[in-house]
């Protein structure tokens, strides 16, 4: 029951993380908005991809799971 506990608590910070990123997200400035996010405009037609916004959040995530592993 002890390790059931443990996930248990890993997927509710993580979801609290997702929650507090949907929340805040659009008061970061930079975040969408990075040399490397693409954004292409048409007539009638916009398509945006975030590719650099999202290797700094995966970077940063990264990071936090590996100091919390130890």
């Amino acid at each position: 029951m002890a390790e059931l506990g443990k996930v248990l608590l890993l997927f509710g910070s993580v979801l609290m993380a997702i929650g507090a990123l949907l929340l805040f997200g659009g008061k970061i400035p930079w975040l969408g908005r990075l040399p490397g996010d693409l954004t292409i405009q048409r007539d009638h037609f916009t398509f945006y991809f975030p590719l650099m916004s999202s290797l700094v959040v995966s970077l940063v995530l990264s990071l936090l799971m590996l100091l919390f592993r130890r």
